[in-house]
């Protein structure tokens, strides 16, 4: 992923108003992030544990969205992200739900995949960041065709966010 800046990400969100966005806490350390290993920025509010943000770039140009982690409940279990395949135990993987864009978000409409809770999963594919012994499986396909799977799954997320 290219580096963004702060204006960049406020003006990037489909599923938020513009006072929303211009509210949301982005992070202060853009300029240290990974970039090369990003294939979309992802972090949870600092302010509010429950929001989360992610922002890629789609067809050259940038798409944000907003999320919401649901509540844990129930015993700590292992789970496994919909996106980067990596296994968590505990409360590593969340709900995280998105206003749909538009017309049908403003009727309260959302969606919901389970993910990496700490959105850093470019980073956990790539072996940057672990999860623990165990949380990566050994796979028959490169690390392109990882990243490729990955991309088409925050893609047809964000197709459901726009839908």
């Amino acid at each position: 992923m290219k580096p963004v800046t702060e204006h960049d990400i406020r003006a990037s969100f489909v599923n938020s108003t513009k006072g929303e966005a211009k509210r949301m806490h982005v992070p202060k350390d853009l300029a240290a992030r990974p970039w090369d290993d990003l294939d979309f920025l992802g972090w949870r509010d600092p302010a509010a544990p429950d929001r989360a943000y992610l922002v890629i770039e789609l067809d050259g140009r940038l798409v944000g969205i907003a999320l919401r982690r649901a509540a844990q409940a129930g015993r700590a279990r292992k789970t496994m992200c919909a996106w980067c395949l990596t296994t968590h135990s505990g409360d590593g993987v969340s709900l995280m739900t998105a206003r749909k864009a538009g017309k049908s978000g403003q009727l309260g409409n959302s969606v919901g995949v389970y993910v990496c809770a700490d959105l850093e999963c470019s980073l956990y594919l790539r072996g940057k960041k672990s999860a623990g012994p165990g949380s990566r499986f050994k796979e028959s396909i490169t690390l392109d065709e990882q990243v490729e799977r990955m991309a088409g799954g925050v893609g047809a997320f964000l197709e459901r966010v726009n839908s």
